[in-house]
């Protein structure tokens, strides 16, 4: 058994040897958290959050650490706009990342770092970048001086002497234009902290590099986040942490996009659909189908017609583990899933391969019920729900319970539409069939499916 992932760096897809026998250790890049989540900040969340599962399952040990982005020009900015302090703006947006998360079924991770609380790490980094002569103060702030460091630009691929490098508002005194801001000198108005260069805050880079450092060490195992963020982000990254002595990351994953209309969802483009909206208007189990089915590398085009296919997907899912208790009763995950789901993950993460061998295993159960194989459906059940249990999407786990809709709403619901199929079951006895057939008709209007079984009438959510 060998994991391989997709190494951004070495441009190709390696096998996964760890830095220490048995154990995993992850950075994700996490939320900047100027405004609500949209599907697209989700989306990242839950790639890794599956990445997480499938190590635990093959037996490691998993450090997962996800960083929050507390402090950056675009909170201070929206802090300017609304009126308000830049740590209330922060603060809110934090809390509604992880809803969002928990929401959609992430797993919490092991360290949750913010930015603000680190500050002491920074200065200890910059301190050493300086006299090791990779970085200089200038007007207060102090900058990374990219010449310094030969292997710059290698993550990205990019040359050196083609450089722009993004900057923000009074990032003055450079020796270089390419070099990048570690620290940013204050500004009338904004927060800032001291330290031996003057007061300031944090550049966004210089965050990451040192609480990486501090949670993980000198090296670790996966650095994670987004495709937007290789360039300059983790770049910079690099940079400063491998110029101030450490190893950092041995493989570099990054996930796709959401997109809509061709272009990458985003905030600043106005495009962005929000996770708190989404919820409402979809369960919580089928938006993590439809963002953490695909691959983790391939773009997700936003369209409602694609939520109602994965709505529909995941209700044939739901539908043979729903029969199958009702037939047989509880039924425990398997204690391994079958080995071509197995080989499936182990190669990249490949859940769309890993998904067909769940929907093929599905429609095995299916087969076995229609057959009246009791023994043979079950099997197949436990193998669905241990398959459903790495990607984070069994219905029958206790986070789905009531699934954001209230089981005291379920019951009130189910007892209504019993009422309903008693009234349609006596118009079958009496032999009214247009009666019965109107009743079915007008409860799929309002967007249940009714299916007859040899136990009687049963009811599910249809798709829309």
């Amino acid at each position: 058994m060998t994991i391989r992932l997709y190494d951004t760096d070495a441009r190709q897809v390696r096998d996964f040897t760890p830095l220490r026998p048995g154990c995993v250790s992850i950075y994700l890049c996490g939320a900047t958290v100027q405004a609500a989540p949209h599907i697209g900040h989700i989306r990242s969340g839950l790639n890794f959050d599956i990445m997480r599962r499938w190590f635990a399952y093959r037996g490691y040990d998993v450090t997962f650490v996800r960083n929050v982005t507390d402090i950056d020009d675009k909170i201070i900015a929206k802090s300017g706009e609304q009126g308000r302090p830049w740590w209330a703006i922060g603060y809110e947006n934090e809390r509604a990342f992880n809803e969002g998360y928990d929401a959609l079924g992430c797993l919490p991770p092991t360290y949750e770092p913010r930015a603000t609380g680190h500050v002491p790490e920074m200065i200890e980094m910059m301190r050493g970048l300086i006299e090791r002569g990779h970085a200089y103060e200038s007007e207060g702030n102090v900058y990374f001086d990219v010449r310094s460091f030969p292997d710059y630009l290698e993550l990205s691929n990019q040359e050196l002497d083609n450089l722009r490098q993004p900057e923000s508002e009074g990032e003055t005194g450079k020796r270089d234009a390419r070099d990048f801001a570690m620290w940013k000198a204050v500004k009338p108005g904004e927060p800032f902290w001291e330290t031996p260069w003057g007061p300031g805050r944090p550049g966004w880079h210089l965050e990451c590099s040192a609480m990486a450092h501090k949670y993980l060490g000198t090296a670790f195992d996966i650095h994670g986040g987004g495709i937007d963020l290789i360039f300059p982000h983790h770049e910079n990254e690099i940079a400063q942490a491998k110029a101030f002595g450490d190893d950092f990351a041995r493989y570099w994953v990054h996930n796709a996009w959401v997109t809509i209309a061709g272009e990458k969802m985003a905030k600043s483009l106005g495009n962005s659909v929000l996770v708190s909206e989404m919820t409402k208007r979809w369960r919580p189990i089928v938006l993590r189908y439809y963002l953490g089915t695909p691959h983790y590398r391939s773009m997700i085009e936003y369209s409602e017609e694609a939520l109602r296919e994965a709505e529909s997907a995941f209700a044939r899912i739901e539908g043979f583990v729903q029969r199958v208790v009702e037939m047989a009763g509880p039924v425990e995950p398997a204690a391994e899933v079958p080995p071509a789901f197995a080989e499936a993950m182990d190669d990249d993460m490949g859940v769309p391969q890993a998904l067909a061998i769940v929907h093929t295993t599905v429609r095995q159960g299916n087969s076995a019920l229609t057959a009246d194989d009791k023994e043979s459906a079950v099997a197949r059940l436990a193998e669905v729900r241990a398959m459903l249990g790495v990607l984070g999407l069994d219905p029958l786990d206790p986070h789905w319970a009531g699934d954001g809709r209230g089981e005291d709403l379920h019951g009130v619901v189910d007892s209504l539409v019993r009422l309903v199929l008693e009234q349609r079951e006596s118009a079958r006895g009496r032999k009214d069939y247009a009666t019965a057939d109107a009743i079915r008709d007008r409860l799929q209007q309002s967007g249940l499916e009714i299916e007859d079984t040899p136990s009687g009438p049963r009811w599910t959510l249809g798709s829309r």
